[in-house]
């Protein structure tokens, strides 16, 4: 239960508040939240009934916001791993962690993965917990796309459930969202069931699991707190709204197989415009753990420092392995390694303008034979794993994108090239006049040669820019399917860095069987072998191509 309550407190980590916050939240939470930390089996009906009132229903939604930390540490090796920015760091390594993240990143994974059914689990688990927040405020799923409200069992006002409902509904799409973009389609629980009510649930189609992420987001944007930035009271700073709902229905929209980037157009609109978030001045105070929740993040999962068992664990997962304390306190095990590709990508001359983004995304170990780590998340710690850094899901520059995304092409001049122009100029582009464009930083000039001048070329602008503002994200390897790209990418990027990497795998892998490993069906992930075979009821079908 202490994590739950910390997640409160946490809020007031910055103010001479925080020792008498924790103070209260944790003798509260021992005197009467006991039952929240027992919450086993989904059969558990117990937390059913211990929701009596809105200071109940508001501890556990905390534990839902804490929830989303378990499925982060896995989500890397589905995202990141599979696309060209990152990669396995040791092509020699037999070890078990290091082959299940090989196979990950030459796309030979099993349905046996123990962390994708890792994955599986922690995001359903978080799912139950929802259910139960929501089921508490009489909020139910009709199956055909819309959310039926009925009476709450909490003691609530209409204000009260409107508040709560709208943080829960965002949070429940989310994990769907990331559900059905790795998985395809999923199963659909939308309200607790027991075990036997689950074996009799099947996966859903793809178009179903949307319809649903829809509903959730839709309900979500018209009941969540609506402040500006600037207006948001500093105890609900960090918890989902309705601008943070838009954004990622924009988003969905947006990735849905059929696209609707008309609807995606005036949500990302109404965000720019009206919600006060912006660029923050520079690209690394947007992660700098003192500007934490600043007017560029819409939303993002939060972690706490000071050994209270929140902290991030990123920092030390992705520093240097075998460094010692010269990078981190506690070594690093050099998971998410950056690749070549992504490393080059930056535009860093020697002279003229520089993309700042490069050194506050990668950073270079000289003391070591595989010298790049990601730098985005890290930060200090007093103990290994216990990071302050939050990890971004919604940026604002991400809304910019969209918006760029969702207008299309519209000439050199317009102004979807204008908004690629306004992130790169943030991170230090200049104006274009004469010479090579390559040898420095540029925004991209509405005349010449380095001009965008088709739809073709902008796609391949807006999604290059993507990348590198929102590298170690986990959003490229999304990014990379939904643009129809992602295929193309990785053949040519295991073509590309095949001398110096993957040919080095033993046994030798040739490069036509790699790039062969990587179509269209094993972009989806398996469906646990452990869910098929454990279910007796019915028959459910694993994705093609495993």
């Amino acid at each position: 239960m202490k994590k739950q309550f910390l997640y409160i407190a946490n809020r007031f980590r910055n103010t001479k508040l925080a020792t008498l916050s924790l103070v209260l939240v944790l003798v509260m939470g021992a005197s009467s939240c006991k039952k929240l930390t027992d919450v086993g089996p989904i059969s558990n009906e117990d937390a059913s009934k211990y929701y009596k009132d809105y200071k109940e229903v508001n501890v556990a939604l905390a534990g839902c916001y804490n929830g989303m930390q378990a499925p982060l540490v896995t989500e890397w090796m589905l995202t990141e791993l599979r696309s060209d920015n990152a990669k396995q760091r040791s092509t020699g390594s037999t070890t078990n962690t290091n082959q299940e993240l090989n196979v990950l990143n030459l796309y030979t994974v099993s349905p046996q993965h123990q962390q994708v059914y890792n994955y599986w689990l922690n995001v359903y688990s978080n799912i139950r917990n929802i259910n139960y927040v929501l089921r508490s405020l009489g909020i139910t799923y009709d199956g055909n796309g819309h959310l039926v409200y009925g009476e709450p069992t909490a003691n609530v006002t209409n204000a009260q459930k409107a508040e709560l409902a709208g943080q829960a509904l965002f949070l429940r799409a989310y994990h769907y969202f990331n559900m059905v973009r790795l998985f395809g389609g999923v199963f659909l629980i939308a309200e607790p069931v027991t075990p036997t009510q689950v074996k009799g649930i099947n996966r859903s189609s793809v178009q179903d699991c949307y319809n649903f992420i829809i509903s959730d987001l839709q309900a979500a944007s018209e009941q969540a707190g609506a402040s500006k930035y600037a207006q948001i009271p500093v105890n609900t700073l960090g918890k989902a709204n309705s601008w943070s709902a838009k954004a990622l229905l924009a988003k969905v929209y947006l990735t849905m197989p059929s696209p609707r980037p008309d609807l995606a157009l005036p949500l990302l609109d109404d965000v720019i415009t009206n919600s006060g978030y912006g660029l923050e001045s520079s690209f690394s105070r947007v992660f700098s753990v003192n500007n934490e929740m600043n007017q560029e993040i819409l939303f993002a999962v939060r972690y706490k420092a000071g050994l209270v068992g929140l902290g991030n664990f990123m920092a030390n997962s992705f520093a240097p392995a075998s460094s010692g304390d010269a990078v981190i306190n506690g070594d690093g095990s050099g998971f998410n390694y950056p690749t070549s590709n992504i490393n080059a990508a930056f535009s860093t001359p020697v002279t003229g303008f520089k993309d700042s983004r490069k050194d506050a995304t990668i950073a270079v170990y000289a003391n070591s034979t595989t010298p790049l780590y990601v730098n985005k998340f890290m930060s200090k710690v007093v103990i290994k794993d216990d990071a302050e850094n939050d990890f971004p899901v919604i940026r604002f520059s991400d809304v910019l994108l969209m918006k760029a995304e969702a207008l299309g092409y519209d000439g050199a001049a317009g102004i979807s090239v204008g908004l690629i122009n306004r992130i790169r100029e943030r991170a230090g582009a200049g104006n274009y006049t004469t010479g090579t464009f390559g040898s420095a930083f540029y925004k991209y000039p509405a005349t010449g040669t380095p001009a965008l001048t088709n739809a073709t070329t902008f796609k391949a602008a807006l999604l290059n820019e993507r990348r590198l503002e929102l590298a170690f994200e986990n959003q490229r390897f999304f990014d990379m399917v939904r643009f129809g790209e992602a295929v193309d990418i990785m053949k040519n990027y295991y073509s590309a860095e095949y001398s110096t990497h993957y040919g080095k795998y033993k046994p030798q892998i040739a490069l036509a069987d790699l790039q062969a490993n990587v179509t269209t069906q094993k972009l989806l992930l398996p469906i646990p072998q452990r869910e098929i075979d454990t279910n007796t009821q019915i028959e459910i079908a694993q994705n093609s191509g495993y």
